[in-house]
Parts: structure tokens; sequence; C-alpha cells
């Protein structure tokens, strides 16, 4: 599927669609450059999940945990990973085959670990269409 955003708010509102029809288990990799909007989307998909906390991109962390009557969301930021095998310290499979939710910014850094049913959404932007122009492609599994 492909999305047309022309503001932080459609982009935001994307995300929350794609939240609230989370599954457990599901695993999404979200992709673009820096600045393209990958946080304001996992916002949105936050909010689409129930989350009324404030959300901030793990970039030092690597892991923020959220939880909720509905779904535990786990959103890592994977952009200071170096090296795939730097997941298994933070002991990934955990996070990756639980009952909860998965979302990893930059996850292309690690796409040998990710699973082959992952939701792969990539966000790009296209300045001759606008500044807040934003093209979001969402693909399932091997099939992206």
């Amino acid at each position: 599927m492909i999305y047309k955003s022309f503001s932080a708010e459609e982009t935001k509102k994307i995300g929350k669609e794609l939240g609230q029809d989370a599954k457990k288990g599901q695993i999404y990799c979200l992709m673009g450059d820096l600045g393209v909007g990958k946080t304001v989307f996992t916002k949105g998909f936050a909010e689409g999940l129930g989350i009324d906390e404030h959300i901030t991109s793990p970039t030092f962390t690597i892991v923020n945990e959220y939880h909720t009557d509905k779904l535990n969301f786990n959103h890592f930021d994977v952009y200071r990973i170096d090296d795939p095998d730097e997941m298994y310290e933070i002991g990934y499979e955990e996070y990756f085959y639980n009952d909860g939710v998965c979302l990893i910014e930059w996850a292309n850094l690690i796409e040998e670990i990710i699973p082959e049913e992952a939701i792969w959404i990539n966000i790009e932007k296209d300045l001759d269409k606008g500044l807040d122009y934003r093209q979001i492609t969402i693909a399932g599994g091997i099939n992206r």
C-alpha cells in the first residue's frame, strides 16, 4: 500500500490507523532518511495502540517499552547499532517473539535478524512535491 502525506499530522494519522490494526506478535520495520518523520509516524502508531505516554525515539537506550491493556509496545531505534550481533546483547528475541508489538526504526540496519513476516514501512520525502510531502509505502513479509 502507498499513502501520501502532506503534513506531520497526516503522517501521524497514517501511523495511528496502522497501530489500531496491530496484532500481538507483529513486527513493524520503519525505514527512511533522517528527519523524514519516522518518530512522528511512531507517535501516531502508539496512539493507535491506546498509549497516551510521551513517545520519544530511544536512540541511546535502543528500546523503550510501553504497557497497555491492549498490547505491549516495544519501540526500537537501532540507528546506533554497528553490528546486528549487538541486538543479541539486549535480548531482542524476548521482544520480537512475545505477545507485544514491535516497531523498529532503522530496521534495515539489522535486516538479517528480522523475521520474514515483518511489515516494512518506508517513508520518503520528495521536495519537488512540497516541503512536507511524504510517500509512505507499507509492504508485508518477503513480498516487499
